[in-house]
Parts: C-alpha cells; sequence; structure tokens
C-alpha cells in the first residue's frame, strides 16, 4: 500500500502542491490559486486534489507548509495589538533603535520616517527590577507594581505581550515570573520571553525580535489551529505536521506557531533547500538560486554546496535576530505592474496585481499592465498551453492594459513598451544578486544561475548573460520548486545563550558544559516530537570576535567535545575566517567569545530527486511548433516544445521556448538547452 507526503507552498498568486507516493518514490505535482483572503482554503484544495485521485486520507503520513501568513501580516501591518514590558528606566529602547540611518535609498529620502512601533509607546509598561551585567540581581521584581501595569495594558486591549528585561539572557527568572503573572491578570494573552525567543546580547536586537515574535503570534496560532482542523475535517490524521521555519529546518505546528518569527521566510527557504540539495546531485557546488514567483523574487547563494546563513536581517525596516538563510527579496513577480509615472518615465513595481484580479491577461478583472502581460506580448507565453492548458491567456486584455498604461504615455509601441518593462524589471533582479554575490567579493562567472518559480525560467536566460555566469539550471518542477524543497527538508532548531568571555580566560570544560546544556535542551525537545536518539543530529558553534569589536563571526565545531588544543584551534579558524572576510586579522589582538549555539536536526526519510535513462524518443516529438518571439528588438519564429515530451540527452537550440505545467523557459538565441539525467535543463551559451 502506497502511503503518501504531502507539502504546500502558498505564494501570493499560486499554491503549489506535491505529492511524493513513497511506495513508487513518485513526485506528482499540482498548482492553483492562492486565496489571500484564508489561505488555508487553497492548501485544503490541495490535499483533496490527491483524495479525489482514489487515495485515501489515512495513507497521507506527513504534511509540511511554506507559508507567508506571518510574512504578510508583518508587511501589511496586521498583527496583533502589542503590549511591551521593559525595565524601568528603558521603556527608549525600541524607539531609539540602533541610532543608526537607513540602508540603500532610504539614506537620501528627505521625507522617510522610520516604521511605526509594532508595541506602541502607549502600549509600553515599565517594570522595576534591575540585573547587572554579571547575571546578578541589583533590584527584586516588583510584583505589586507589575501587577497594576499588567491590568493597565488588559484594560487597553492587548492581544500580546513582548517582555524584553536588560540582561534577562543571563537571568531569565524575573522574565519567567512576568509570564506567570501575565497568565493570572490577563488570561489569553499570548506572551513572547526574550530569555526564550532569542537570550542573546545587545537590548535592542533581542527586544525588535521579541516584539516581532509577539506580534505575529496570535496570527500565526489561529492560523495553524484553523489549518490543523480543516486537515481533521478532510481525514487527514497524521501527527507528522510541519511548518517551514527561515533557517531551512521545518518545526511542528506547535513549536512553529510558538516561535512565529523564525517563519518569515518559510516559503523562500523550501526553494534554498531544493537548491542545495541540487548542488550535490549535479556535483555543482557554487549556486545562485533564483525564485520568481507571481508578487516577488527571491534570491540566494550556495558556496560549496552550502546555503550562505545570517543571524540578522531586516524586513522592512523591521530587525529580526534569530538564525536564517541568507535571502534577498525584491518585489518582482509575474504579477508587478508596470506604468508610466508623472515624469514621463517606465516604472516597473514595487506593488502587484497578485492572485485578485492578477495580470491583465487572467481576465480576472485586472486593468493595470504587469510583467506577465509583457511575457505574453513578446510571445514568451502561449495564449493556449499556460498551466498545461487549463488556463488560456487573454492576448487582447494585455495588449489593451499595455497599452493603456504604459505604450501610449510614453509615445512607445507596443512591443518596445513590453521589451522594456522585461528589461527593467531583469536589472531589479540582477541588482539583488548582485547584493548577495559581488558585492561579497565572489565572482558570478563561478557560479550557476537555478531558475525556479513560476517566472523564474522565462527570465533566467537573459539575467545570467547579463551577469556573465556559467549558465541556467531548471530544475525538473520550476514551478513547485519550493515545496519540493520541504520534501527534502528536515526538522530543525536553533538554541544559543550568550556569555561573554576571553577565550584566554574560558576554560575548555565551562565551553563544554555551556554547549552540552544546549544541546540537551536539543535533543528532549526532538525526542518529544518522536524522533529517535539515531534520528537526532547535533551542530555546535560558537560567537567570536576580536575585544572591542561590534560583530561576531560562527566559528563551527565538529562536535562538543572541547580541550584547551580545540580551543586554540577554534581561535586559529576564527583568525583564518576574519581573513578571508574583510582581508585582515590580528592573531596577536585579544579574542571574545560571545554566544555558544547549537542546532538539532530530527533527521526525516530523505527524498531524493529520480533519475532517468534515455527513452529513445526524438526531438521532433516533444516539437509543438514555432511562435513569433522578440529578442533584443526584433522578432523572429521561436520554436516552441513540450517539456514533459524531451528526453535525457535531447537539445534545444535557442531561439526556443519549452513549455510545461508549471512554468515556461525562455532560450534565448546563442543559448543551448540540455536536458540531463535529472530531466533538469541545463542553458549554456554556445560558444
Amino acid at each position: 500500500m502506497s502511503r503518501y507526503r504531502i507539502t504546500v507552498d502558498t505564494g501570493g498568486t499560486f499554491t503549489d502542491v506535491v505529492y511524493f507516493d513513497e511506495a513508487r518514490r513518485e513526485i506528482t505535482i499540482h498548482k492553483l490559486p492562492s486565496t489571500p483572503h484564508n489561505p488555508s482554503e487553497a492548501i485544503v484544495a490541495g490535499v483533496r486534489h490527491l483524495l479525489d485521485q482514489g487515495v485515501a486520507a489515512e495513507d497521507i503520513e506527513f504534511f509540511c507548509h511554506g507559508t507567508t501568513v506571518g510574512t504578510n501580516a508583518l508587511l501589511e501591518g496586521k498583527g496583533a495589538k502589542t503590549g511591551l514590558l521593559v525595565t524601568k528606566g528603558f521603556r527608549g529602547i525600541y524607539e531609539v533603535g540602533e541610532q543608526s540611518t537607513p540602508h540603500g535609498p532610504s539614506v537620501f529620502d528627505i521625507t522617510y520616517r522610520k516604521p511605526p512601533l509594532l508595541a506602541p509607546e502607549s502600549l509600553t509598561g515599565e517594570v522595576k527590577e534591575r540585573v547587572d551585567f554579571q547575571g546578578k540581581v541589583l533590584e527584586k521584581l516588583d510584583e505589586e507594581a507589575l501587577r497594576k501595569t499588567v491590568r493597565a495594558l488588559r484594560d487597553k486591549g492587548v492581544e500580546s505581550v513582548a517582555v524584553c528585561l536588560l540582561f534577562s539572557f543571563l537571568y531569565p527568572r524575573h522574565e519567567q515570573r512576568i509570564a506567570r503573572i501575565l497568565r493570572e491578570e490577563a488570561p489569553g494573552v499570548s506572551i513572547s520571553l526574550s530569555s526564550d525567543i532569542l537570550p542573546q546580547i545587545r537590548e535592542f536586537f533581542r527586544l525588535s525580535t521579541t516584539v516581532i515574535n509577539a506580534y505575529l503570534l496570535p496570527v500565526l496560532e489561529h492560523y495553524i489551529h484553523h489549518l490543523e482542523a480543516q486537515l481533521d475535517r478532510a481525514g487527514v490524521k497524521t501527527k507528522k505536521r510541519y511548518i517551514m521555519q527561515s533557517n531551512g529546518g521545518t518545526a511542528t505546528f506547535e513549536a512553529a506557531a510558538r516561535k512565529s518569527v523564525t517563519t518569515v521566510l518559510s516559503g523562500p527557504a523550501g526553494g534554498v533547500t531544493a537548491g542545495a540539495n541540487l548542488a550535490r546531485d549535479l556535483k555543482q557546488p557554487n549556486l545562485i538560486t533564483f525564485d520568481m514567483g507571481g508578487t516577488s523574487c527571491d534570491v540566494a547563494l550556495i558556496k560549496d554546496g552550502e546555503p550562505s546563513h545570517s543571524n540578522r536581517i531586516e524586513v522592512d525596516g523591521r530587525v529580526i535576530s534569530v538564525p536564517m538563510m541568507d535571502i534577498n527579496t525584491v518585489s518582482a513577480g509575474g504579477g508587478t505592474i508596470a506604468r508610466a509615472d508623472a515624469l514621463g518615465q517606465l516604472q516597473v513595481g514595487p506593488d502587484s496585481a497578485g492572485a485578485l484580479p492578477g495580470p491583465a491577461c487572467y481576465g480576472h478583472g485586472g486593468t493595470q499592465p504587469t510583467v506577465t502581460d509583457a511575457n505574453l506580448l513578446l510571445g514568451y507565453l502561449g495564449e493556449d498551453n499556460f498551466l498545461g492548458g487549463r488556463m488560456a491567456l487573454d492576448v487582447a486584455q494585455a495588449k489593451k492594459a499595455m497599452e493603456t498604461g504604459v505604450a501610449r504615455p510614453l509615445g512607445m509601441s507596443l512591443a518596445d513598451a513590453a521589451e522594456g518593462v522585461i528589461r527593467i524589471i531583469n536589472v531589479k533582479m540582477e541588482e539583488a544578486i548582485k547584493a548577495i554575490s559581488t558585492m561579497r567579493g565572489y565572482d558570478l562567472r563561478d557560479f550557476m544561475l537555478v531558475a525556479f518559480g513560476g517566472a523564474g525560467p522565462l527570465h533566467a536566460g537573459q539575467m545570467a548573460r547579463n551577469l556573465g555566469m556559467r549558465g541556467v539550471i531548471v530544475p525538473l518542477y520550476p514551478g513547485v520548486n519550493s515545496a519540493i524543497g520541504l520534501l527534502q527538508a528536515d526538522v530543525r532548531h536553533d538554541y544559543a545563550v550568550s556569555r561573554m568571555t576571553l577565550i584566554t580566560e574560558v576554560g575548555p570544560q565551562e565551553v563544554a558544559a555551556r554547549l552540552k546544556a544546549l544541546a540537551d535542551q536539543a535533543r528532549a525537545e526532538l525526542k518529544a516530537e518522536g524522533f529517535k536518539a539515531g534520528e537526532i543530529v547535533i551542530e555546535y558553534g560558537i560567537d567570536m570576535r576580536y575585544a572591542g569589536q561590534g560583530y561576531e563571526l560562527t566559528v563551527p565545531l565538529s562536535s562538543g567535545r572541547v580541550t584547551g588544543k580545540t580551543l586554540g584551534e577554534i581561535r586559529e579558524t576564527f583568525d583564518t575566517t576574519h581573513h578571508g572576510l574583510f582581508g585582515h586579522s590580528g592573531p596577536e589582538e585579544p579574542v571574545e567569545v560571545v554566544t555558544y549555539r547549537v542546532t538539532g536536526i530530527g533527521k526525516l526519510p530523505e527524498v531524493k530527486m529520480p533519475t532517468f535513462r534515455r527513452a529513445g524518443t526524438a526531438l521532433a516529438d516533444a516539437y509543438l511548433g514555432t511562435r513569433r518571439a522578440r529578442f533584443d528588438g526584433e522578432a523572429v519564429e521561436a520554436a516552441v516544445y513540450q517539456r514533459e515530451r524531451l528526453d535525457v540527452g535531447h537539445e534545444v537550440k535557442g531561439p526556443a521556448v519549452i513549455e510545461q505545467l508549471d512554468s515556461t523557459l525562455v532560450v534565448h538565441p546563442g543559448q543551448t538547452a540540455r536536458v540531463d539525467r535529472f530531466k533538469n535543463i541545463a542553458i549554456m551559451e554556445r560558444d
């Protein structure tokens, strides 16, 4: 009897569903419009699609979801009404922030305003208590005053409370007592403690991350509970229900709701995970993943087979400081809207037509020209084979929108307007790639571009050429590649605690003890989630810095066993890493150990992409005809092929268009596309 795994990635325009039959080791896919008003509707529809094929609900033993619910709530300001409790005298930490100017174009914006506080000053309460930098209590917690403050917040209708006390990462007991009092005085209010969410140094980053968790927690908790109920009603009873996290691993529904801040990059992380597996399969260690969907574009760098990670990012001007994949996101997707601005210039984005009404060519009421409309008018998309023929595109509506919104106001031809839209959106996405590669010292000539998402393969060939990259790889199922990554991800929990000591003053026993405490916590949580000892892997790391620096570097450790020799090796690794990143090091300078890190990984049964043997079919069997397409200002006849009919070893010379259910691939003049044994398509420049 077959058992099935289902993974679902919810995007702004489409919801992608992947079904894995464990007995046959077969992957099938399904794509349907997203339901932004209630994302779980499309998810459950995707589950029912499998049930309609005759699969019994009890045969579904695994479910994993990449969600944008937390991201959207943060970006759209639709989180919970959030209160904040801080140490008396420090209520200004949140408002003052880093005391630094913003990065990028905002530096030159004289009208720039900081994003509004998620926990406003009117909902911020001070707590009478004080702990010093060594974790010693200077002033005991005043519980009577605290209860009055909590009641005031309760009476103002707060739904969630963030608690961030000074040096709570050294002494968490005051925060823990506050949590108990909150439950007594304000039952039903969600609680986020900084000593749980981020027990690390730097008050503002800890506070900002904890506030964001509190802001999102009720929203994500409600969504997950509703999704659970929907799955139950559909008959899917498996306890193996997971949410993708920003760190590239999954978490149980309960754990994801509790630490909602870890899901902000939930969707994009799946695509990067799939990219890392692709790097190992193809023995192509250096890749840039390029995920272009309906509303956004996400890019990430994979070096030597490993994705780049970061311990801090900004989302819409708000700082999140938890371990996560280093993903750069820009507002560029198939639904991105183009227009002529008041100065007579062509602008593309950042706003999107989304799932509804969507691009004009979808025929759902959209009237503004989008990137998808431009691709249709240039001949890259066909009218009758979108989503495998399940959805017809309306060329007349696309022409009308492009003519009204761009061509006529700018005095351009329809073709020039469409090509201009594509050039501008490509440049925006190329800049996103440069930000994570060339601007960090990487040479793009060493990298292949992995193109996925519904729109990624449409644009990748030209972008790789413009950037001077080695070529493009398009996975077998590009339109659902992030959902494929959810199949390949393990459960992953991160733990960290800050204890600042000079490395010359900390003994190996102390280092080992701190790492062991975190590792024990990781094992206990994974064991509670059903993992056996042989399925648990523990990874170790230490954040270090030259004394007086304002930033740290994470040095990985091979195990939690630490000796005096180990500490010497760690110090040498830190110097080498610092020199590699910044071009200099100071072996004679004192070094501080700042934060101890442990990652607990619960290994799930591995899912590998299938390999294929050459069937012996002819290239002509995949040929559908020709279509007029425009490349660099010149209209030519481009051959059109059906990807599902292409065989291993087939080569397609550009100009050509390769269509499939979940995406469309464009091969430019001078390029050749070749099918490998995984049925990936590699696009290379012809000599």
